[in-house]
């Protein structure tokens, strides 16, 4: 058992914000239409993200249930920074290979989900108020984990910092298009620096500390829809410099 102070209710308005996030990429994909598939998965990947923290909340404020931590965890746990990832995986590769990919993380993740709700509850390991993969009693289901959130760690995180890099080369100089670069080359920094903070809560909630997940969470999204925000922002267009 563990007191519940305010920082358990933090999911509550990461929910709120990944929410409020996952519309406006969403009406940006709406804008772009086939072109901005990439924008389809990314405000699919905040809207799971936020699906996540939503469970968290429930748990925290009406206390645990078989249902709603089994949801936790697939959307959560199992699923995390995935379809975000993927969206980078469209954004970056070419549309054959992210077909692919596509199809292999969509059966991974199926057939682990049906293992997560099949698998029965050692209610000894429950606490009512914090969700944790040590209530399953098929400890091997958590198996799954950490090969799709390495997933979501190469494409994600490593997608940022290769866009970080790539931006970085062309900020140099002067005028329009090299403060565009310098832009992207921080948006894509900030992508990277936001998707690496529930990783860093997750080690603290393993350890106990899931508390320190809810803030790890809510200041990673920050982080990501500040990127975003840097990455799509228009400058205004530069006068002619005098002769």
């Amino acid at each position: 058992m563990h007191d519940i102070t305010l920082l358990y209710y933090l999911p509550i308005l990461t929910t709120l914000i990944s929410i409020l996030f996952a519309c406006k990429i969403f009406s940006r994909y709406r804008q772009r239409g086939n072109q901005g598939v990439h924008l389809l998965w990314w405000s699919g990947g905040v809207l799971v993200f936020g699906m996540g923290t939503f469970a968290e909340g429930w748990i925290a404020l009406f206390g645990w249930n078989p249902v709603i931590f089994k949801f936790w965890y697939i959307v959560g746990a199992l699923m995390g920074g995935a379809p975000l990832a993927q969206g980078t995986v469209w954004y970056l590769l070419r549309r054959k290979t992210a077909y692919r990919l596509t199809i292999g993380l969509i059966t991974v993740v199926a057939i682990a989900a049906v293992c997560v709700m099949f698998s029965p509850i050692n209610y000894a390991k429950v606490d009512p108020r914090l969700p944790s993969g040590s209530a399953f009693t098929w400890q091997w289901v958590r198996a799954f984990s950490p090969f799709i959130n390495t997933y979501a760690v190469i494409f994600l995180i490593g997608g940022a910092l290769y866009s970080a890099w790539h931006f970085y080369r062309h900020s140099r100089g002067t005028g329009k298009g090299n403060q565009i670069s310098k832009d992207r080359f921080f948006g894509n920094s900030l992508i990277a620096a936001g998707a690496l903070m529930p990783g860093i809560g997750g080690v603290y909630s393993r350890a106990g500390h899931t508390e320190i997940l809810y803030l790890m969470e809510i200041i990673g999204i920050t982080l990501i829809w500040l990127g975003y925000y840097y990455n799509t922002r228009k400058r205004p267009v530069l006068a002619p410099s005098p002769t």
